[in-house]
């Protein structure tokens, strides 16, 4: 088996809207999420050769290299329902943010599943991936599925919606990271009532249930009522989305409140803290305004990268990168 191997992109994600629900008795909160993959994305090559057991290799020392890291964790699961035989090598190459709230590390778990179903020539049933998917963490599912994707539940629970068009947007990576559970010790500790949280998820359920139901004709169209005269994405993000997480990390960090203000005064036709952050985007018209956008950021001192949305098509397209 050795020299059996394969490359694959591991792609990061945004939040449209997040909504944080009342907490449940495994601990976890109740969340409404929007997912949107997006073309940023980590390298990571899968081997499988003589031995046992699983083994992580990073250079980025914040990456753990034992059972706590997610990719080592999601291939123990895998292995004896592919009946997987060797030592499966993961060797991450670290492009995304750690802790910035773009999925990274569980997107890395999901190529290196894939990946070794790849090299083994075999597949996981896709309940039984999905299954295996959600045990190992909240958004991993979403990256079995890409494009625009509901979650519900913990956000482990994913729901594809409709295979929108891209748009252009910039994504900034500040230093800082965010830890999920403390953001999340905070938003308890601020004690909001069960009602006030049950309306704010019933808002965004209904924002999005008007959105769906407004086809979409990829054309102008000059009657109201009648298709979108624009993509989509920016007429969902219209509806009053918000990022519960933005209350409580924008007082601790106020670098990320600046980073949100730098993005609209930059042009986004919508800006947003994604997950618990760090990491910040903003939605443009097009590409050109997005690109004009990043440079002038970077000449302010942000870490700034213009890419694209990755419908669902798409994403499976460049997920492969090579196969020996």
């Amino acid at each position: 088996m050795r020299g059996m191997a394969v490359t694959v992109r591991s792609f990061a994600k945004v939040n449209l809207g997040l909504r944080i629900g009342p907490s449940r008795p495994d601990g976890f909160h109740e969340l409404l999420t929007i997912y949107q993959t997006i073309g940023l994305h980590d390298v990571i090559r899968v081997s499988v050769g003589r031995g046992a057991g699983v083994e992580i290799r990073c250079d980025d020392p914040r990456v753990p290299n034992d059972e706590s890291n997610t990719c080592f964790r999601i291939i123990e699961m895998a292995r004896p329902v592919l009946r997987a035989k060797g030592r499966v090598l993961v060797e991450i190459e670290k492009r995304l943010p750690v802790q910035g709230g773009l999925g990274g590390a569980s997107s890395n778990a999901v190529a290196a599943l894939l990946g070794v179903e790849r090299v083994l020539k075999k597949s996981l049933p896709p309940a039984e991936r999905l299954r295996i998917a959600a045990e190992v963490g909240s958004d991993l599912p979403l990256f079995l599925i890409g494009g625009t994707v509901l979650g519900i539940g913990r956000g482990e629970h994913v729901y594809p919606l409709p295979d929108l068009p891209p748009i252009p947007c910039v994504v900034l990576t500040p230093e800082v990271g965010v830890s999920t559970p403390h953001a999340f010790g905070e938003w308890d500790r601020r004690k909001l009532t069960l009602p006030a949280v049950s309306d704010r998820m019933n808002e965004l359920g209904r924002a999005l249930s008007v959105w769906l139901s407004v086809p979409y004709s990829g054309a102008p169209s000059p009657v109201r009522g009648r298709g979108r005269a624009e993509n989509p994405l920016l007429e969902l993000v219209r509806a009053g989305i918000e990022n519960d997480f933005e209350q409580v990390v924008f007082p601790e960090y106020p670098k990320l409140r600046e980073g949100k203000h730098a993005l609209e005064r930059a042009g986004a036709e919508y800006a947003s803290l994604s997950g618990s952050g760090s990491a910040l985007y903003g939605l443009f018209r097009s590409r050109q305004a997005a690109a004009t956008a990043a440079a002038r950021l970077r000449r302010q001192g942000w870490a700034a990268q213009a890419t694209i949305t990755l419908p669902r098509q798409a994403y499976g397209q460049k997920f492969l990168v090579s196969s020996f």
